[in-house]
Order: C-alpha cells, then sequence, then structure tokens
C-alpha cells in the first residue's frame, strides 16, 4: 500500500494516536491477500477501516476534551483520519478489487475532495464529499472502483456525497449551478492522477473563474440572504451554527468570494490585500474558532450530524466548553452570549468586506438605486459613497468627539445607511466616548433625539448597539449585551428584546397598529411624555443577569442614568418608578383575577394617577410585545384592556364605583335584557340562585349561555356548551352540572385528555346546588380548538366527566416533557396572599409547565376539602404560575400558618410526583 496522506503539524492530538499508519497499512495487505474474493476483501476493508476510524475518533474527542476551544487542531485532525481511510479505500478498489496492468490514457482516474471536506475543515460527522475525476467518458473500470470503494465507505456508515465527471463536465455544469460551482471552487487533490487534478485547477481558474466574478459574488449573496430569512435574526434563540445569521456560512460564503476573486488560499492573506485590517483579521479567526469549536462539540453531543443548538444541546455544549455558572447565571447563559457576540462580529466583518467589494465596483447597486438615483442634502462633512453615509475627512470627523453621535443623527435624518468605513473609525475610536462626553448636555441631547426626534429610533440603537456605542455611552448597557436568557419564553438576547420594545412603540406612534391595539393608540393620540416612556423602555430590563431583582436594580441604575440624560427631577422619579413597577401591571392581568374588585383597588392604589397608568400600560404592552413574535394574543389584550379601563374608572371616580353591589345590580339587568322572551318567574329563579360572585366574575354573554344551561336541568344531568371567543383567542367552554367535591379537579383532568390548555376558569355554586365553571382553553398552538373539532370534545369531556375514562390513568401517557425542553431549570415557589382578595385566599403556585399539571394540583386541592372559585393561569415559556382563589371547607380564608404548610407540602409532593413521571 503506498504512503498515506502526510499528517499536518498542528492535530489535537499526536498523529500515531489518531492513526497507526504503518499498522493499517499491513492490515490492508495481509485482507488483500488472505481474501478469496473481492466480496470478501470488501468485508475485510470494511472492518478495517470502521476500527480505525473509531479509534481515530476516539483520541480526537479525548485530545478536545482536554483542549476544547481548540477547534482548527480539532477539524484537522477529522479531515486528515477521513483522507487517510478515503485514500485506502481507494487503493484497494484500484489496486486489489479491479487491477490494470496496463491502463490507457482514458483509465486515468483523480480522486478529489471537495465543499467543505475540499477546504479541509471538518466536524465529526460532516458530509464525505467526493469527485471522481476522468479525462474522457467513464470506462467501466473506473466505474467499478468507484462503485467498490463507496460500498465500502457506504458499509462504513459514512455519508458520502459524490460525483463522476470529466473536466469538460465540471465547467459545463459550474457555468450552470453556483452550488457546484462553489464546490469546485475548493476541491483538492487526495489520491489517483495528479496531473488530471492540475488540469482541473487551471481549466476552471482561466475558463470558468475569470471574468465571472460579478455574477459569483451576486449569487452568493442572494443565497446569503434567503438563508437569513429562512433561518431567522442572528438572535434566535435556538440558532443553527452552520446556516444561521452570523454562523460558519457567513464565514465561508466571504472567504469563497475572497478565494473566487482573489485567489486566496489562507484569510491571512485577506490583511495583505487590505480587505481587513490585523484587528478585523483576528476577529476573523476569534470567530471562526469558537464557531468551529461550538460545532465540532454540538456534534459529538449529539453522536451525529446536528447544526442546530437546542435548548438541551446549549447546557450540553456550555458544559464541554468548559463554561461554569457565576454571577447568578447559568454556564449556559455565559456560553450564548459568547456565541451571540462572535455572531454579531461576523456581520460586522462581513459588512467590511462588502464595502471593499463595492469600492471596486465588483458589486452592482440595486437596479432601482441606479435608476431613480437622487443626491441627498447632507451636512457638512459628510458625503455619499454607493448610496450611503461617508465621512469626507476622518481627522476633521474625530478632532469633535460628539461626531461618533451625530453620525448616526445624520443616518436617521437622512434614511441612509452609514458607510461601513466610517463604521470601521467609530468601533476604533470607541476609547473618545469618555465620562466628559458621557456627562456632556449637548451629547446627551443628541442621543434623546436620535430616540425621539426621527421616527426610527431602533435602526440607530440597533447600529449603535452591534457597533459598541451604546454600551459606550450608557456603559450600564452593557452587561446585557447578547445577554441571552435560558428560557422558551424569550426568543431574544435581553439588547435586542430593548430594541424590540422600542420598535413596537414606534409602530404604535405611527398608527400602524391602530386596528390591534386602540386603547394605546388612543393614549399616544391624547398626549403623554415621551420622553420618559423612552428612557423607561430603554432601561426597563437594564439590570438583568445580575443576583438580585431585575426591577429593583433597574431601577437603581435609572435613578442614576436619567439626571444624566437631562431628565427633570419628576421625569427621573417616573422613570425610576415605571422600571421599578414595569413588571406589575403585566402580573396583575396575568396572575390575579381582575374581577375581583380587590386586585383592580389594590392595582389603582399603586399606579396611583391616571398619567402613570397610561404610561405603564405603554410600557405593558410594548415590553410583551418585544419578547418574541408569538407571545402577545387576544388573551393578554383583551386582560389589559379590562384592567386599564377598570382601574381608570376607579382612578377617575373613586373606588366605590367598582363596589359588588354596583356590578351585580347591572350584570343582573343586562341578562334581563339579553333574554327578553323569557318569563319574569324564569327570570326571577335566575336572578336569585346565584351568589354575588358570580354576578362580577363573568360577562353577560356567559350569564346569558349558563341561564339555558341550568333551565331545566336534572340532578344527574351535565352540561357542555363549547363556542370560539374570538375577542379572546380562545375557546369557552362551560359547565352545568349537579355540585360536589372535586369537581374543577375532573374538569381539568377532562380538558388536559382532549389536549386543551387551560387559560383562565371561573367555577361558581349556585344557591340550589349546581356547580357552573367556565373555562377558556386554547389548542396546542394558542389558538382556539376549530369548529369541527368540538363535538368529540364535547363526547370525551362527556364520559370523562361521568367517570367512563379516569383521567388520572388516561392523563399519564400524555404528561410528558419534551427531550430539548428537558434542560431548563424552574424552582417550584408556593406563596399564600390573604390580602388580594376579600373573600378568598390565593394560593399563587409558580414553576414547570406540563399537560398534567393542573390536574395534580387541582385533585391534591380537593382532596385537602380546599374549594377552588378560579384559577388564573399564565404561562410563560416553559414556566406557569397557576393563581388559585380558594376557600375551606368552611367558606373560610386559610390563615393558619400550620394548615398552610401542610398544604404546601401536599402541593410540592404532587408536583415532584409529576414532573419524575413526565421525564420518565
Amino acid at each position: 500500500m503506498p504512503e498515506l496522506v502526510t499528517a499536518p503539524d498542528t492535530l489535537i492530538c499526536p498523529a500515531d494516536d489518531i492513526l497507526d499508519r504503518a499498522a493499517l497499512s499491513a492490515a490492508v495487505e495481509t485482507a488483500a491477500a488472505e481474501a478469496a474474493d473481492a466480496a470478501a476483501l470488501r468485508k475485510a476493508m470494511v472492518m478495517i477501516l470502521t476500527d480505525a476510524r473509531k479509534k481515530g475518533f476516539d483520541a480526537i474527542a479525548q485530545g478536545f476534551a482536554l483542549d476544547p476551544g481548540a477547534a482548527r487542531p480539532t477539524t484537522r485532525a477529522y479531515t486528515w483520519l477521513t483522507d487517510c481511510l478515503v485514500a485506502a479505500a481507494f487503493h484497494v478498489a484500484a489496486r486489489h478489487m479491479h487491477p490494470l496492468a496496463n491502463p490507457t490514457d482514458s483509465e486515468r482516474l483523480a480522486l478529489l475532495a471537495v465543499g467543505g471536506y475540499g477546504r479541509g475543515e471538518m466536524a465529526p460527522f460532516s458530509d464525505v464529499d467526493l469527485l471522481f475525476l476522468t479525462p474522457h467518458k467513464i470506462t467501466p473500470w473506473a466505474e467499478s472502483v468507484i462503485e467498490s470503494m463507496l460500498y465500502i465507505l457506504w458499509d462504513m456508515r459514512l455519508k458520502v456525497g459524490h460525483a463522476s465527471r470529466t473536466v469538460k463536465d465540471c465547467l459545463r455544469l459550474g457555468r450552470e449551478d453556483f452550488t457546484i460551482r462553489t464546490a469546485l471552487l475548493e476541491h483538492r487533490f487526495l489520491i489517483g492522477d495528479r496531473a488530471l487534478s492540475d488540469t482541473l485547477d487551471t481549466t476552471l481558474r482561466e475558463d470558468l473563474f475569470q471574468g465571472s466574478e460579478r455574477e459569483f459574488i451576486e449569487a452568493k449573496l442572494a443565497e446569503r440572504d434567503s438563508r437569513h430569512i429562512k433561518q431567522g435574526a442572528r438572535y434566535v434563540v435556538e440558532p443553527n451554527v452552520k446556516e444561521g445569521k452570523g454562523g460558519l456560512r457567513d464565514l465561508q460564503s466571504l472567504f469563497w468570494i475572497a478565494k473566487y476573486i482573489y485567489g486566496v488560499e489562507d484569510a491571512a492573506q485577506l490583511v495583505k490585500l487590505k480587505l481587513f485590517r490585523p484587528e478585523e483579521y483576528e476577529t476573523f479567526i476569534l470567530a471562526e474558532n469558537f464557531l468551529w469549536a461550538t460545532r465540532c462539540h454540538l456534534h459529538l453531543a449529539s453522536g451525529r450530524a446536528n447544526e442546530q443548538l437546542t435548548f438541551d444541546m446549549q447546557v450540553q455544549v456550555a458544559e464541554r466548553m468548559n463554561y461554569r455558572d457565576t454571577g447568578g447565571r447559568r454556564a449556559v447563559e455565559h456560553f450564548m452570549q459568547d456565541y451571540f457576540r462572535h455572531a454579531t462580529y461576523v456581520g460586522d466583518l462581513t459588512r467590511i468586506f462588502l464595502t471593499k467589494l463595492e469600492a471596486t465596483h465588483l458589486k452592482t447597486k440595486p437596479l432601482l438605486e441606479r435608476l431613480f438615483k437622487r443626491r441627498r442634502k447632507l451636512k457638512p462633512g459628510y458625503e455619499e459613497v454607493h448610496g450611503r453615509l461617508a465621512i469626507v475627512d476622518e481627522e476633521a470627523f474625530l478632532a469633535d468627539k460628539l461626531n461618533l453621535l451625530r453620525l448616526f443623527e445624520e443616518g436617521l435624518r437622512t434614511g441612509m445607511l452609514i458607510h461601513p468605513d466610517a463604521m470601521r473609525l467609530v468601533t476604533a475610536n470607541l476609547d473618545l466616548i469618555d465620562d466628559a462626553m458621557r456627562a456632556d448636555k449637548e451629547a446627551n441631547r443628541i442621543f434623546l433625539g436620535l430616540l425621539l426626534k426621527h421616527g426610527n429610533p431602533e435602526r440607530a440603537l440597533r447600529r449603535m448597539n452591534e457597533l459598541g456605542v451604546l454600551s459606550a455611552f450608557i456603559p450600564e448597557f452593557a452587561p446585557i449585551v447578547a445577554m441571552m436568557q435560558f428560557n422558551m419564553y424569550h426568543a431574544y438576547t435581553v439588547d435586542e428584546h430593548t430594541i424590540q420594545v422600542i420598535s413596537h412603540f414606534n409602530r404604535i406612534e405611527q398608527g400602524a397598529l391602530e386596528g390591534e391595539l386602540p386603547v394605546s393608540s388612543e393614549i399616544l393620540r391624547s398626549g403623554l411624555n415621551r420622553k420618559v416612556l423612552m428612557v423607561a423602555m430603554l432601561c426597563h430590563d437594564i439590570g438583568k443577569g445580575r443576583d438580585m431583582d431585575h426591577s429593583v436594580l433597574g431601577a437603581q441604575i435609572a435613578r442614576g442614568l436619567t439626571p444624566r440624560l437631562g431628565l427633570t427631577k419628576a421625569e427621573s422619579e417616573t422613570v425610576e418608578w415605571l422600571v421599578r413597577y414595569h413588571l406589575l401591571m403585566s402580573d396583575m392581568a396575568q396572575k390575579r383575577d381582575i374581577a375581583d374588585p380587590r386586585t383592580v383597588r389594590d392595582f389603582a392604589k399603586a399606579v396611583g394617577s391616571v398619567k402613570r397608568l397610561d404610561l405603564l400600560l405603554l410600557l405593558t404592552v410594548c415590553d410583551i410585545r418585544g419578547v418574541g413574535p408569538n407571545t402577545w394574543n387576544n388573551w393578554k389584550a383583551v386582560l389589559l384592556r379590562s384592567l386599564y379601563r377598570q382601574t381608570r374608572l376607579a382612578l377617575e371616580e373613586g373606588i366605590e364605583a367598582l363596589s359588588r353591589e354596583v356590578r351585580g345590580t347591572e350584570a343582573k339587568k343586562n341578562l334581563r335584557d339579553a333574554l327578553p322572551e323569557w318569563s319574569a318567574a324564569d327570570l326571577k329563579l335566575e336572578t336569585g340562585r346565584h351568589y354575588d360572585p358570580y354576578w362580577q366574575g363573568l360577562h353577560v354573554t356567559a350569564h346569558v349561555v349558563f341561564a339555558n344551561l341550568l333551565n331545566g336541568i336534572e340532578d344527574d344531568e351535565i352540561r357542555i356548551d363549547l363556542h370560539p371567543d374570538e375577542d379572546r383567542d380562545a375557546t369557552r367552554a362551560c359547565f352545568a352540572m349537579a355540585d360536589h367535591p372535586g369537581i374543577f379537579s375532573r374538569m381539568c383532568g377532562a380538558l388536559a385528555l382532549v389536549g386543551a390548555n387551560i387559560v383562565d376558569a371561573r367555577t361558581f355554586t349556585t344557591k340550589d346546588g349546581y356547580a357552573t365553571a367556565a373555562f377558556w382553553i386554547q389548542d396546542a398552538d394558542g389558538h382556539p380548538f376549530e369548529a369541527s373539532k368540538l363535538k368529540r370534545l364535547s363526547q370525551m369531556i362527556h364520559k370523562t366527566l361521568k367517570g367512563e375514562v379516569i383521567a388520572r390513568d388516561a392523563i399519564a401517557d400524555r404528561d410528558k416533557i419534551k427531550k430539548r425542553e428537558q434542560a431548563f431549570r424552574v424552582p417550584t415557589t408556593i406563596n399564600f396572599d390573604n390580602d388580594g382578595s376579600e373573600i378568598y385566599t390565593i394560593i399563587e403556585v409558580d414553576t414547570r409547565d406540563r399537560p398534567g399539571l393542573l390536574f395534580d394540583v387541582t385533585r391534591t386541592l380537593a382532596a385537602a376539602n380546599v374549594y377552588i372559585a378560579s384559577a388564573v393561569i399564565a404561562t410563560y415559556g416553559e414556566q406557569v404560575v397557576d393563581s388559585f382563589y380558594v376557600k375551606d371547607m368552611f367558606g373560610l380564608k386559610i390563615h393558619s400558618a400550620p394548615k398552610q404548610k401542610a398544604l404546601e407540602k401536599k402541593l410540592r409532593e404532587a408536583i415532584a410526583q409529576g414532573v419524575e413521571r413526565a421525564r420518565a
């Protein structure tokens, strides 16, 4: 057997630990000599090479575990090992299985690596992309060699991509298909006829690449844009390391273009070509190394080719890369913060590189821009270069450090994108933004103007954030840059979430959300302090990632920051209050029963004025909408609108306007008006059979439904009404039946069995012994159930309530936590609140969400003789807060501390057992 591929100097461990080349050669020659036929030799080769690959993989993995950041030596090691195994398979197929004594010119064959394998970059389970090159049409001998070799590799369970082509084929197909052209760009000779490989090399350079640079660049950039659309934003919380924005493919695209145009073989040559500065090249290498290390660990942790950093994999990769829990944050959060920072750097490098291409007119401007180009009037010191805002004299620009902010102001004023050379200048001179500049009144005026004057603040903020200007001017912002919150609720990093919040406010202000957000839009039209709200939005999460409550720390930070930004004492106090209580309205609306007058009374007392209420509503709406694309829904909108209107009424007309008596009298009148065909006797029976909480807890539409369900009901009858409640994005499920202990829990079990997520529930008992319960439920996608499914839903609920299906047994199979979601830690906290309601104890259970949780909790409460009047369910990704309004068996609040402790213990046990079952 010929000498195998020479080992590179720097591998993750000694070459002989990865592969004993002498032993492999000897084993191959022995197998060739002893095999009875080609089939036997193939079988022997598969065993020899598989064993060698396994030992090599183990050695590389051990070396990588000892130095988990050494990506380059690791990818080189996988490439070299693959080279040796592929060459051995080729040698056996060509020399032993199909020996040819006197090959003709047509029977020359070269084997080349292409694509990522050709580039010499391999993760543990990367594809092995091969090109079999022949001078003319493929001969029967070459076909046999190729087939035998591929069968060996396939039997080794390698994922092989392959093509058999002539040089002419490569040229023709490369012209037609940019994917093939890109793969050919990175071809590398492995074994066989080297002269044939050299011919391909020359032909591609002279007959394909030269003169077609512009079309290649535009094809690669179009490919990148479509990939980004598919993968989503740079800060998507489960990024694709290879294809995502700021991922490896972006770096590779940049290198492909450089290689295509300038023939570079190493990224270091980009500095000599003046495409990158030395520090930018250093950033390139650091980002590339980090992303490759992440990808290799991801493959090893998954045991397969996997490019998606799902939540469960993030925890494992962080651990493999030696991240640790520190500063009140989990190791995985530190790891993902580094990941997003590197992804941002990749975006910066791509922008710089493309600017250089534009300067040499290789990348064409958009057609419309070329046709309708209009010169904009720019302020002195600026010019337009390739349609972007550029700096005329860098020295003069830097002479006044406030220009570092004015640049963004001019960008917003003109609507122009900032030229990357100007961005580079800013990034290189961030040290000019010192304490003196931060204290400068004019600097702070410019900064506030960016937020308030030009109608597109998020664009300036995002660019300032990416370039480091935002953190330099407001150092308190630096810790939350690229900070990931390891949960399923937040779709963005903390800094991007903050910018999203401001972006949503801007959309409301522009009138784009009038239909969706009528109350917020009306408040803005009526006028409010935009400066206060904007600064509060900028600061609302600035305290995250530390060991203390982020609202408290954020308020402390805001107290120090606001005077510097030029806010008055009163404005500063309002910003501080808004940051401190920015979750209050959301918590009240989603975790408390807003039909209970005490809820609104306590909230109104905390808010204190209509002015603050208006600001807090806008901040709350934008905050929820900025969490992620699917977080806001009609359900939350209805809750917030209702809480806002009731609180405003209380603040303007006094708390008495919300009294139970006023509400009850009005509700009964509304019911009489809604049932004109009912007799006076029937109406008297219906309005007299319910206790006070029933009248204030439901809308008249539900009162009408229950009146019809209860009309003529028998003691052994169960009546159900399912109706889509479009206003709330949910299906309303109303039940009427004879009351008995544990009925609420059985209803929860019945609904869990049909796959319903309960978002709100009210249960009442009539004076004549019937239970009436209203649940608002959603399907798995957070929407009302389709009308076609309601009949089957009703039948299943009937069966469960009648005892034909035992919910506890049936639910066990459905009550599972998905594998990718098992990495989340959600501690269980249980609180008893006797002040939040006049007549009920509120038990708040904050824990890990799962399908059977509500059934487990309500069953435990029922077994402890606790009566549940209503349940309010707020879900935040994998976390849920269930608030139960309850009384004990005597109809009293649960004040006794020993009773509370005993009940908490039972609830914790039920939750722990349920989690254990769900993880099994």
